[in-house]
Parts: structure tokens; sequence; C-alpha cells
């Protein structure tokens, strides 16, 4: 049964809060069952998963009542109609390149990195086109590290991990991509959403506080 923060609920979509350390969907194996879809279908049967997040990061995740819904919400996704901010604190001090609305952007392609699955990497020749908005929201001299706003324009797997590893400023606590340090999570949060909803055209405009 779900118990965790339920920010919006109607008879179409939910927008729930995903604890870091918990799967979006179960993995492989009976000790992977625990996720926040199954958590979901045990409120909500019609619960299906639109999009992910990875385990380790925290946040907003969007969820379809019915097949229908799914379609119509998946559709949204791929048209670029949803959009999605997450705040990350990496490594370093990046420098912006910034554009004249203040955003840099990273364009990298991607593809999957088969031998080291489940990771990712940077492909110039085989990769799909990926591109990740990025804005320095605080610097912090004395730790070297900074706070950033991020963007995804597309939505490869593990997109901002491996973007901003390219860029030379790792997410902390990203062991899959970084180094090791002292952080006892991945600081990555996906901290807004805003669609249209595709059943009343009602503007939503949904945002999680972010825990770090």
């Amino acid at each position: 049964m779900f118990d965790g923060v339920v920010l919006y609920e109607d008879d179409h979509l939910l927008a729930l809060e995903k604890p870091a350390g918990l799967l979006a969907v179960p993995g492989r194996g009976p000790e992977k069952g625990d996720c926040l879809a199954t958590r979901a279908i045990g409120r909500w049967p019609d619960a299906l998963v639109v999009h992910r997040l990875d385990q380790a990061t925290s946040g907003l995740m969007l969820l379809a009542r019915g097949a229908d819904m799914q379609r119509r919400l998946s559709a949204a996704f791929a048209e670029r109609q949803i959009h999605k901010r997450y705040i990350a604190v990496v490594h370093g001090l990046p420098i912006a390149r910034q554009s004249d609305d203040g955003w840099s952007e990273i364009n990298l392609p991607m593809m999957a990195d088969w031998p080291r699955r489940p990771r990712s990497k940077i492909d110039l020749e085989n990769g799909k086109p990926s591109q990740t908005r990025w804005r320095v929201l605080a610097r912090d001299e004395a730790d070297q590290r900074a706070r950033l706003m991020l963007e995804p324009v597309t939505g490869r797997s593990h997109q901002l991990r491996v973007h901003l590893q390219a860029l030379g400023h790792p997410i902390v606590g990203d062991a899959l991509y970084g180094h090791e340090d002292d952080s006892e999570r991945l600081m990555l949060h996906a901290c807004e959403l805003k669609l249209s909803h595709p059943e009343s055209g009602v503007e939503l405009h949904f945002v999680s506080q972010v825990p770090f």
C-alpha cells in the first residue's frame, strides 16, 4: 500500500513522490519487487507507470490511471509537452556558457554502455541526440560544490548523470559515474513537473521540496 507523499490525485493521473533508494518499477528477482509502482497499485489498482526515475534519485513521478491515459501521457512525454526540472549538487564549480535566457546546454549524444550495463555513455558517432539545460543556483567555494537546476530536453537513461560527468562535474553521491565521497545518497531530486491535463486541459504545476 502506498503511504508516501501524494501531490495530486484524480480519476486520470497521480503525482507521487519517490524516495531515494526505492525502485520506480520492479527489478529482476523477488527481492526487487518492492517499488513505487507496486506500492501505488496497492492503493490505486489501475495505476500505470508513464516514466521512471533512477533508484537513487528522489522526487516527482507521474502515473496514469488506466491504459488509455498511460498512452496519452506517454505521447505527451514523447512530444516534449511535459516539462521536468531537477535539482542536483555537483562536485566542482562549473563555469556556465549562458544563452540569453540564463541557461547553458549540454548537447552530447548518448547510448547504452552494453558491456557495463546499466551504465550509459557518450558516443559521438552512434549515440542518440541528448540535450540537458542547466543553470547554477549556488556555489560553495569552501566545499568546491555547486547547486544546479537541470532541465532535460531529451530523456535518455541516466542522461543527467552522464552529461554532468562529461561536463567534469559529477553529481555528489554518484557511485556509478562519479567517485567515492561522503554523501549518503545521490544528490539528484526531481523537483518540478508541468503539463496540461490530457482530459481537462487545465495547466498542472507540481513542486516537490528538495530534501538536501
